[in-house]
Order: C-alpha cells, then sequence, then structure tokens
C-alpha cells in the first residue's frame, strides 16, 4: 500500500467543484412555510379579541396605540331591542359591569402596567360606558384607551 505525502494526500481528499450549483427549492418552501405559520399564529390573537359585531365610532383625529404587552380588550355591544349590554373579555361574557372587576383584577395581578382598550359598538349608551369605566377604575387601571376609526366604513 503506497502512502502519500503532504499536498498530494490533501489533493485526494478534495472532492471535484461540481460543475453548475443547483438552487435548492425544497428548503425554502419549508422556511416559508414556517413563516407563514409564525405570523398567522401572531396575528390570529389579535383577530381572535375583536368582535364583527361591533361598529366603531368615528374619530378624524384618531392615533394609532402604542404596543402595550399587559393590554386587555374589552369588547360592549348593545342590543336596541333589550336595551341591555353586553362585556366580553377573552371570548367570557360578562353580564354587568361589575362583573368584569375581578377579572381585571387578576389581569392586574399578572402585569401591573395592564391597559385596557375598550372596543364600544356605537350605539352602546353612555351611562353603560361610565359604569364600565368605574369598574375599571375599581381594578385600579388608571390608563384606558378607546378604539375609534378614522373613516365611516359606509
Amino acid at each position: 500500500m503506497k502512502r502519500l505525502k503532504g499536498a498530494a494526500k490533501r489533493n485526494a481528499m478534495r472532492n471535484a467543484p461540481e460543475a453548475e450549483p443547483e438552487f435548492q427549492i425544497a428548503p425554502m418552501i419549508d422556511i416559508l412555510l414556517v413563516l407563514l405559520v409564525f405570523f398567522m399564529s401572531i396575528s390570529s390573537t389579535e383577530a381572535l379579541q375583536s368582535n364583527k359585531e361591533i361598529d366603531l365610532p368615528v374619530a378624524r383625529e384618531a392615533k394609532k396605540p402604542k404596543e402595550n404587552p399587559g393590554q386587555v380588550i374589552i369588547n360592549i355591544t348593545w342590543s336596541e331591542t333589550n336595551n341591555v349590554g353586553s362585556i366580553e373579555i377573552d371570548n367570557e361574557v360578562f353580564p354587568t359591569p361589575q362583573h368584569i372587576v375581578r377579572k381585571l383584577q387578576d389581569k392586574v395581578m399578572a402585569t401591573p402596567q395592564t391597559r385596557v382598550l375598550i372596543r364600544a359598538d356605537r350605539t352602546v349608551r353612555y351611562s353603560y360606558m361610565k359604569e364600565v369605566m368605574r369598574a375599571v377604575a375599581q381594578a385600579q387601571i388608571p390608563n384606558i384607551t378607546f378604539s375609534v376609526v378614522d373613516k365611516d366604513a359606509k
């Protein structure tokens, strides 16, 4: 058996260069699918908390909200036929504003910088909205933001 030395040994171990590199499409598709799933899961949490039945009021001077990790979204709807409101937090429906105090206090215990975003329908009565804001204050949350649109959808 012949022993190779130095440069001959290195040349023998090297692979011959490929003629032309090939573009691998399968790994790229895999990465794109992972990114797609990631962005869909991120955006779905915000979409799940919004209620399509709510017709938001118009405020032409509205500003974009700041990101807040401790944000609690409160959806408020109003039934014209029964003349009664409905409150929803995290897909849980509450019959009166007083019932949300305990839920909000739990959120404050988890995240002290909790902020409330109220998404109320245009038809919600002011007196009912006042009761909801009073319940938020009882939960010791000083930061309340209202969700509005800058243009009428009609």
